[in-house]
């Protein structure tokens, strides 16, 4: 569902290591509110999200999963613990920033890492985005000689990558879709320990 005028869509990043905090720098380039948490007390990280920027809310899990589009910036084993925090996530939409590096493609069930996500948040839209970029690179400003900083997104709901698509470009970067996550999804993910095509290829869209 998109949200228009003042009813914007609301924002929450969950995990707050280096991924976390360029997704919310991200944000506060471009004055966009965020809400970020971790399992943990929100005043333990308070301080480092008040140097990202003012619109760079600390707050509890219980809290941030209210919000409508979610960024999931934890390590991939720890994503069905966060999709616990809700019996259904209807209405929202996910996106999958996790990589499975290092995880069995047998743990997998032969299935993309953005499919085995997109399990686990039941009812959810799931886009996988923004996780082909190392946190380095994600944490610099998109615009790159006078062109904007590429990133990737696949998701088996059209809408939801039109949704996320549009906000990758509010927030200065070049969002390309590679449709499905079984299609696209394997060009951006890692799996055991081999790497999609498109992972860590830095490229920027000069329009």
């Amino acid at each position: 569902m998109s949200k228009s005028g003042n009813n914007a869509a609301s924002y929450a990043i969950i995990g707050f290591g280096s991924i976390g905090k360029a997704l919310a720098k991200a944000f506060a380039r471009k004055g966009i509110k965020v809400s970020v948490a971790t399992t943990r007390d929100p005043k333990s990280f308070a301080p480092a999200a008040a140097a990202i920027g003012p619109g760079i809310i600390p707050t509890t899990l219980a809290e941030a999963v209210k919000a409508d589009v979610l960024f999931l910036a934890v390590r991939f084993e720890s994503h069905p613990d966060v999709a616990k925090a809700l019996p259904s996530w209807q209405g929202k939409t996910i996106v999958d920033v996790t990589n499975a590096y290092g995880v069995p493609p047998e743990k997998l069930g032969g299935l993309p890492s953005g499919k085995v996500v997109a399990q686990a948040f039941t009812g959810g839209k799931v886009v996988k985005g923004f996780n082909h970029l190392v946190a380095a690179i994600l944490d610099q400003d998109p615009a790159v000689h006078g062109g904007r900083r590429v990133v990737f997104m696949a998701s088996d709901d059209e809408g939801a990558a039109t949704e996320i698509g549009a906000l990758a470009e509010k927030l200065g970067f070049a969002p390309i879709q590679l449709g499905g996550l079984s299609e696209g999804g394997l060009l951006v993910q890692a799996r055991g320990n081999s790497w999609g095509q498109l992972i860590f290829k830095d490229l920027v869209k000069f329009d």
